[in-house]
């Protein structure tokens, strides 16, 4: 298991078009993700879930990959939080 915390540095924060893009970068994973804010945690692969987290500009989501791919998983991330500042 590996778990990592990224920054949402999108300013509007982590809203349906990136959840979507989130989720789409997370579904060819075979690991089991959960995303964490605060004490609320969901399915890394649930849009709905994701939205629940309401995760504004600057919040801190831990991402948590259990799985065969899990490295894979935390570097997709890495990837996907670094470049959603660049995109509204």
């Amino acid at each position: 298991m590996i778990e990592r915390t990224f920054t949402v540095l999108n300013k509007m924060g982590l809203h349906a078009r990136p959840a979507a893009a989130l989720v789409t970068a997370l579904q060819k994973f075979e690991s089991h993700v959960l995303l964490r804010k605060d004490d609320q945690e969901v399915d890394g692969k649930s849009i709905m879930g994701i939205l629940t987290l309401t995760a504004e500009f600057g919040s801190k989501l831990t991402v948590t990959a259990e799985g065969a791919d899990e490295q894979a998983v935390i570097d997709s991330m890495n990837q996907f939080f670094t470049d959603q500042a660049h995109e509204e």
